[in-house]
């Protein structure tokens, strides 16, 4: 499974999940293009990472919730690259500026949640498409239980903007399969490094309890190294067959049944 010589542009990659994706890419000889909003002491720590890997990369300053900054952001990497590759849709936005209930959000906040994540997307895939070539891979990150369910009320500005990107994913899946790029959505479960570090303590105490009491079968939670590695798996030759789908990177944490206590689907 070899990816070197590839060229990748990762949204919101220098910390958290993008960070992860990064560093696993640059360590399967990808050079990588790092993209942050307003951290750019971070983006800097982020490719000095990728070049202890043995790699290289650059940062690109762009905010993803203008379409502006994103073609910007792909003439820079035309510019720099000459080609792309692979390209990962990760950029989270900033999420507490529309994290309120359905009765309370205001639809600039929910014009926030679309802009960052579905039209981001959009245009993304679109520049992305005019500079990979052939045989190329377009991933996004999404988060599909806030895509699904509805009991996280503050939740949902970003996912109902989940929900659309994984529609995205289908429909530019389809547009893009006579060129053999394949386009994917990962949906990764409660990851540390990542938003959950953002949450309240109290908050983030409750969750890691609940899935390492038993609701990840595989008894911890994620990391962005993990993420990394489901992005290197499909930004493979080998996995020029899989495309269209969303595929859960959870240690089977989607897998537990909601109507049931733990201890009786654990037996």
């Amino acid at each position: 499974m070899s990816l070197q010589g590839k060229h990748a542009l990762i949204t919101g990659s220098s910390r958290g999940i993008g960070k992860g994706i990064a560093l696993k890419l640059a360590e399967k000889g990808v050079k990588v293009a790092i993209n942050y909003h307003q951290n750019k002491a971070a983006a800097n720590d982020t490719v000095m990472r990728v070049r202890e890997q043995g790699s290289d990369g650059f940062i690109v300053q762009a905010d993803v919730s203008r379409p502006e900054d994103i073609r910007r952001m792909f003439n820079e990497v035309q510019a720099a690259f000459g080609r792309l590759d692979i390209f990962v849709s990760n950029a989270l936005g900033e999420l507490f500026t529309y994290y309120r209930p359905p009765l309370e959000l205001t639809p600039e906040q929910w014009d926030k949640a679309v802009d960052s994540q579905a039209k981001a997307f959009l245009v993304g895939a679109q520049e992305a498409a005019n500079l990979i070539g052939n045989g190329g891979r377009i991933v996004a990150i999404t988060y599909r239980p806030g895509a699904l369910t509805g009991g996280w009320q503050h939740y949902i500005a970003q996912g109902s903007a989940k929900a659309a990107l994984e529609s995205l994913v289908r429909y530019f899946a389809v547009a893009l399969a006579s060129r053999g790029i394949t386009v994917n959505a990962i949906s990764p479960g409660v990851t540390e490094e990542s938003v959950l570090n953002s949450l309240p303590q109290d908050v983030q105490g409750r969750m890691r309890a609940w899935h390492l009491a038993g609701w990840t079968p595989m008894g911890r939670l994620g990391t962005p190294a993990d993420i990394g590695n489901a992005v290197a798996l499909l930004s493979s030759e080998e996995a020029g067959w899989i495309t269209g789908q969303v595929i859960a990177v959870d240690g089977g944490a989607s897998l537990m049944n909601p109507d049931s206590p733990l201890e009786i689907q654990r037996g």
